[in-house]
């Protein structure tokens, strides 16, 4: 195989409604990825990018490129891309084995930054031509958590030359997402719903800046203590790559930045950054998956 390009549906069931997204892959050898994950009312859009300049992380509403100094997608599983399944089988020497009258079901180990809270997938390939058919993650009781369902997947797709171009996928992004223009319009307030035990909300100050209205939401507890900071996002005059330090890590509804005690990210036009003392990065990821929708205060 030379390459490869697949869509898929990517279901995430950790909150109270599932969140659909859809997922375009494409990859070319040795190094070349795009992963486009639209989610269902097709206004959030964000495209992953691997090529000879690096790792990038296009938010086109925005008119922002994040670049990371990154192995990316080595470091760990990624549910969406065939080669990262196929080493994840060949990895586990426990994998659980079995064959259906037209696929391939394994059951193996995930390897994530936090893989306590989704320790396993069961990932099935079709007899027929080895291609993804669908990868369940699960957590430590067997519910499924997270869900791929693949189609059109084509091996030995052919690209033109300027597929993985950093430039030409953000032009064509913004064709057909439209940028923020909302900048006036106030944001709501959002709080995690999972955050570790004993943790608590302390505060809340609410600052004027220059772009509007800033909310500084404090937590502690247990010895530890974490921070969210919310903002209107600035949708970027120049579209310059902006490089962040740490990780491209996927939270479910949009792609952030993860560094040993933060994470930092956009979402609907508002940016947000979590920093936190004392939490493991699996607690740090827990709630900031969890900060997507309206919960009660």
């Amino acid at each position: 195989m030379k390459s490869y390009r697949a869509e898929a549906e990517l279901s995430i069931k950790t909150g109270t409604e599932p969140q659909v997204y859809s997922v375009e892959i494409w990859h070319s050898k040795p190094s070349y990825y795009r992963v486009n994950l639209k989610n269902a009312k097709k206004d959030q859009s964000q495209i992953i990018l691997r090529n000879d300049e690096g790792v990038f992380v296009l938010t086109p509403a925005l008119n922002k490129s994040f670049r990371f100094q990154s192995d990316w997608p080595q470091n760990s599983s990624q549910a969406y891309l065939f080669e990262s399944l196929v080493r994840d089988v060949l990895k586990d020497k426990d994998a659980v084995f079995k064959s259906t009258d037209k696929a391939y079901v394994f059951e193996t180990k995930t390897n994530y930054q936090n893989n306590n809270v989704i320790p396993k997938q069961e990932i099935t390939f079709s007899k027929k031509d080895l291609a993804p058919v669908s990868v369940k993650l699960m957590d430590p009781d067997q519910n499924v958590l997270v869900q791929v369902d693949f189609s059109n997947v084509k091996f030995d797709a052919k690209f033109d030359k300027g597929a993985f171009d950093t430039k030409r996928n953000m032009s064509s992004a913004q064709m057909e997402v439209p940028t923020t223009a909302e900048q006036d319009k106030p944001f709501s307030v959002l709080y995690p719903s999972d955050v570790p035990q004993g943790m608590e909300r302390k505060e809340e100050k609410e600052l004027q800046t220059s772009s509007g209205k800033r909310v500084i939401v404090t937590y502690n507890g247990n010895k530890k203590s974490f921070t969210l900071i919310q903002e209107k996002a600035r949708v970027s005059a120049t579209g310059t790559a902006i490089s962040v330090s740490g990780e491209p890590v996927d939270l479910g509804f949009t792609v952030g930045a993860l560094t040993e005690d933060s994470v930092t990210w956009s979402y609907n036009g508002v940016d947000y950054m979590l920093a936190a003392k004392g939490l493991t990065q699996e607690e740090l990821l827990m709630v900031a998956r969890s900060v997507y929708e309206k919960s009660s205060k």
